[in-house]
């Protein structure tokens, strides 16, 4: 049973990732943790399974043609780093000390990202969806915000929740963001549990567990990347604020021993986004309502 559940934790948890370039290190991180494994131990699996089941969401972006090679290149190379620091810390020090601040860092992010998404992104000209955002992204502070999410990653399995909302408030498409992130990911995950295992061993780590995590992320990877080619833009990035907000406040919330003062955050976090997410049609006007 326990396998079963394991199974479809990394289902929904890949499901999610490759939907929102975000979600599989926390979603699954929470089930393994409260098996009472050490969080290297956990780490080390979580990224185990990423590799796996970010070659499969990788190859179906491909496929799809979700990926901007050189944006990919771009988030691999300093991710990589990243993920070899956050290792070496999560060796030597305790990761409950820094999981706040990342908390809360996560938090911001998901503020810009919501206020952002708010506003109409797509508009219809002679027939065609065209994205109008396509900047000239800068490569230095690219190499940071990668840097940055190889380090959490390393910490705490969190890549996405870092990189994809940088991509996103810098006006990456969806699409294209999230199909890079998650292959990229593919070898953050290598260096961070490689690093890991060298650093404290593999003796937590159960085949049988790590088998049942790969399996239901590698069935979820193609999936994900199918229906994301149809949803819309705008919503998208509502969805990855919104997985911001619940995740960080659910973990916040535990830190704080919070009781039923907790659901008050959770009403607050579906009003924003909910906000968010109907505001165009609130402030919509005659003219562009005929468009």
């Amino acid at each position: 049973m326990e396998l079963l559940v394991i199974g479809l934790a990394g289902f929904f948890a890949a499901l999610v990732d490759g939907a929102l370039g975000m979600g599989f290190g926390p979603t699954s991180s929470s089930i393994l943790l409260g098996t009472g494994m050490s969080s290297a131990g956990v780490s080390a699996m979580v990224n185990i399974a990423k590799v796996f089941s970010g070659i499969a969401a990788a190859i179906s972006h491909w496929r799809f043609g979700n990926i901007g090679n050189r944006l990919t290149l771009n988030l691999a190379i300093p991710g990589c780093v990243g993920a070899l620091i956050g290792a070496t810390v999560l060796a030597n020090v305790d990761d409950k000390q820094l999981r706040p601040f990342i908390a809360f860092l996560l938090l911001a992010v998901g503020v810009r990202i919501l206020v952002r998404f708010s506003h109409p992104l797509v508009q219809k000209r002679g027939g065609e969806d065209v994205d109008e955002l396509r900047p000239d992204l800068d490569t230095g502070a690219t190499a940071v915000a990668a840097t940055a999410g190889g380090i959490t990653n390393g910490l705490v399995g969190a890549w996405g929740p870092v990189v994809t909302p940088f991509l996103l408030h810098k006006g990456v498409s969806p699409r294209v963001a999230i199909g890079s992130v998650n292959t990229a990911e593919v070898a953050v995950a290598i260096v961070a549990s490689g690093s890991i295992l060298a650093s404290v061993g593999g003796g937590e780590l159960e085949a049988a567990r790590v088998i049942a995590m790969l399996t239901g992320g590698v069935l979820a990877a193609p999936l994900a990347a199918y229906v994301i080619r149809f949803l819309p833009a705008r919503l998208l990035g509502i969805a990855v604020a919104a997985l911001l907000f619940l995740t960080n406040l659910q973990w916040l919330s535990g830190w704080q021993g919070l009781g039923a003062e907790r659901w008050l955050l959770y009403l607050a976090a579906v009003i924003a986004c909910s906000w968010g997410a109907l505001r165009p049609r609130w402030n919509r006007t005659p003219e562009l309502a005929a468009v």
